[in-house]
């Protein structure tokens, strides 16, 4: 058999969204409970922002800006970056945010003798760099192409390019996991095994993936 890896995104896949954590969120910035309405694609018809930007008449930057901004004037402040918000949210314990199935997929791959790889459109731009050293689940991920350098951004191929030259393995090696459909259709279309990871099933994305795999369920 080929080698094969994992090739994950951030945001979604391995860190619960913070349509997830209000709670954390609200308590971490003193605000009442239940301030924080938007529900992304836990309440998609409630939420005209998401509709805009899966609809691609926003970006995802776009629309964390956007959310970026409400949060910061409900503290009656100026918020202009993603980074203040997930700091500010979620900072003080990352790993309180990580998702349980995700990190168990990861642990299972590397044992199988898979490779780990996240390929981000903004993990150091909304999470801060130093993330990679206070996330435990970031220090056993060999390579980490991340957009906020590159400047490259998926779905170009060029983004899926750079993953797997780094990996030093082929498209067709890699299995994909994305919870933007866009972007698994940009994995697809470059040869991966591309998965679409549902935010709202965690257990159930992450058994398909085991099955691309091919670990033990």
């Amino acid at each position: 058999m080929s080698m094969r890896a994992l090739v994950l995104d951030f945001g979604g896949v391995i860190s619960r969204t913070l349509f997830e954590t209000h709670d954390q969120t609200e308590t971490a910035l003193g605000l009442p409970a239940g301030t924080l309405q938007w529900r992304g694609p836990f309440a998609p018809d409630t939420d005209a922002a998401w509709r805009d930007m899966q609809a691609g008449r926003i970006s995802e930057r776009d629309y964390w800006l956007l959310r970026t901004r409400e949060v910061g004037r409900l503290l009656g402040e100026d918020w202009d970056q993603m980074q203040t918000l997930v700091q500010r949210a979620r900072g003080a314990e990352p790993d309180r945010v990580a998702r349980p199935e995700t990190l168990a997929l990861m642990r299972d791959a590397r044992a199988a003798g898979q490779r780990l790889a996240i390929l981000s459109n903004e993990l150091d731009l909304f999470y801060g760099a130093d993330l990679r050293e206070r996330m435990r689940a970031l220090r056993e991920v060999e390579v980490i192409v991340d957009a906020t350098y590159t400047g490259i951004l998926k779905p170009n191929p060029r983004a899926y390019a750079l993953c797997v030259q780094q990996l030093g393995v082929a498209p067709a090696d890699c299995v994909f996991v994305d919870d933007q459909q866009r972007n698994v259709e940009g994995a697809a279309a470059v040869g991966m095994t591309a998965l679409w990871f549902d935010v709202t099933k965690p257990r159930a994305s992450c058994d398909t993936a085991r099955r691309a795999l091919r670990l033990p369920g």
